[in-house]
């Protein structure tokens, strides 16, 4: 697969970011900080949703409770 980081990615060595690969007909999306893991697919319909939404309603640790 070929993975590329958001373009968002934090500073120092760009590990705390999001990458993406395009599959044949399925997007993967996996953790940066923990490329080992299985990464999560989408159809590019559902990714396009998702990314739509986060657009929409951004999240940020700031705005976690406690």
């Amino acid at each position: 697969m070929n993975w590329r980081k958001s373009t968002y990615s934090g500073g120092g060595e760009g590990n705390t970011c999001v990458e993406i690969a395009e599959l044949r007909s399925r997007i993967a999306v996996r953790d940066s900080k923990a490329p080992a893991r299985a990464p999560l697919t989408f159809t590019p319909p559902a990714f396009t949703a998702l990314v739509d939404h986060l657009k929409e309603h951004p999240w940020s640790e700031a705005r976690l409770p406690g």
